[in-house]
C-alpha cells in the first residue's frame, strides 16, 4: 500500500449553510451536495468542496449522530481527515490488524459516482475508521481514482 496524501478534511459545523458561506467567502470554495440519502441515515447532512479539499458535516435537527455528539463534546471544528491510498483494501487490513474498528464502508459504482460525486471519478471506495485507536481523529482511508482530465 502506498499513501497518496490527504484528499480532504472533514469539518463539523452546526449550520451547514453558514459553514458553506464561510469557506466560500474565505477560500472561494465551491460546494456540492453529497449523497443526502446516505448521509441522512447517519443523522447528518454533507457538503463537499473538491476544489478546496473540504467536507462539511452538520447534524440533522432532532436526530442523534456522531457529528452531534462531536460538536456537543468538542465544539465545531476539524473532525477527520480522508487519506488517499493506492490500495484501500490493504489499508483496511492494516487497520484491522491494529484493532481499529471500521464504522462504515462506502463503495460507489459509476452510476452513484455520477449521481452523488459529480461524475468526477472512475473509482470511489472508502472506509471510515473509529477515532478509538487512531489518536482521537476519525480518519477515512480511501481509494479515489479520478477520471481522465479530472483532479483529486
Amino acid at each position: 500500500m502506498k499513501p497518496l496524501g490527504v484528499n480532504r478534511v472533514t469539518i463539523a459545523v452546526e449550520d451547514l449553510k453558514k459553514g458553506m458561506e464561510v469557506y466560500s467567502r474565505l477560500l472561494g470554495a465551491t460546494f456540492h451536495s453529497a449523497n443526502a440519502e446516505d448521509a441522512a441515515r447517519f443523522g447528518i447532512e454533507v457538503a463537499m468542496s473538491w476544489d478546496a479539499g473540504i467536507e462539511l458535516v452538520a447534524p440533522l435537527p432532532d436526530r442523534d449522530s456522531h457529528v452531534k455528539q462531536f460538536i456537543e463534546n468538542r465544539g465545531e471544528g476539524l473532525m477527520g481527515v480522508i487519506f488517499a491510498v493506492d490500495d484501500v483494501e490493504e489499508a483496511r487490513k492494516a487497520a484491522e490488524n491494529l484493532g481499529v474498528q471500521i464504522w462504515h464502508t462506502l463503495d460507489y459504482n459509476q452510476n452513484q459516482i455520477d449521481t452523488h460525486l459529480q461524475g468526477r471519478f472512475k473509482k470511489y471506495r472508502e472506509h471510515m475508521l473509529s477515532p478509538e485507536g487512531t489518536c482521537g481523529v476519525g480518519p477515512v482511508i480511501a481509494q479515489i481514482e479520478p477520471k481522465q482530465g479530472q483532479q483529486l
